[in-house]
């Protein structure tokens, strides 16, 4: 007879979606911290909203905004895209040549209603900056019923 172990929620979801993206292999084995594969890795972001903008900032060091897509869904911005790099080293006595593949996707929830028509995005030393103008929500409103 098997028996079965009851399985826990996985209640940091939500958050390793955010960081990571999905669907996305995790560049490290977690929680250890150990490289497990060289072809996905997870530029950084930085989020906010301000002025009615919510604004995102990724470090993507290295590649060139045709490297890059940006795109605005009913609630997410995705950024995906792929990085290649080739360095070759001759010397008197010695060679090395490294090639750097890798490509990524990050999906970042949006929590506010934006207007997805009017996105910005500006690539300028590596760092992708996208404006995104937030949608005006009418404040609820409370209304008095009369009971009969």
């Amino acid at each position: 007879m098997t028996v079965m172990k009851p399985q826990r929620p996985d209640l940091f979801r939500p958050f390793r979606d955010m960081e990571f993206g999905f669907p996305f292999a995790f560049p490290f084995d977690w929680p250890f911290g150990r490289r497990t594969t060289g072809d996905a890795w997870a530029p950084r972001v930085d989020v906010s909203e301000k002025d009615g903008m919510v604004i995102a900032k990724a470090d993507l060091p290295g590649l060139t905004k045709d490297d890059v897509k940006v795109s605005i869904e009913e609630d997410a911005m995705v950024l995906q895209g792929e990085r290649k790099s080739e360095t070759e080293t001759k010397e008197d006595n010695f060679y090395i040549s490294e090639r750097l593949y890798g490509s990524f996707y990050r999906r970042i929830p949006l929590t506010s209603r934006v207007d997805a028509a009017k996105a910005e995005a500006e690539f300028k030393d590596g760092v992708l900056t996208v404006k995104v103008p937030v949608v005006a929500v009418a404040a609820p409103t409370k209304v008095n019923v009369a009971i009969n």
